[in-house]
């Protein structure tokens, strides 16, 4: 059940490549089918960073059963698919990581407890 959120301030013009190429990089990161991936991507958004409007990126990765101990190299991970298809600087782009409680986290009309 992997969701992760992408927020920026960048007009994303490719968002199809760009939402495909973004599950494929969770998926491999969690080890996960790419049947369970879902992504968002809110482009053109109102934000500054540093007191800037320079492009920015704010990303939250859910995931149960978050391996908490590979969190560096997922932001490794993440920070490079955004430099790669957003062209948005590591130094840019923040990241939430989350783990809820499995009974937190509903899908076909039932949680995952």
């Amino acid at each position: 059940m992997p969701l992760l959120k992408i927020m920026t301030n960048v007009q994303v013009d490719a968002s199809a490549e760009v939402l495909e190429e973004a599950t494929q990089v969770v998926a491999s990161m969690l080890g996960k089918p790419t049947s369970y991936v879902q992504i968002v991507l809110q482009d053109a958004q109102s934000m500054a960073f540093a007191g800037t409007t320079e492009p920015c990126a704010y990303l939250e990765l859910h995931s149960l059963g978050l391996p908490e101990a590979q969190t560096e190299s997922m932001s490794q991970s993440l920070c490079g698919f955004v430099t790669a298809n957003l062209r948005i600087a590591a130094n840019r782009t923040y990241i939430q990581f989350c783990a809820p409680d499995r009974h937190l986290w509903g899908w076909d009309a039932k949680t995952f407890a």
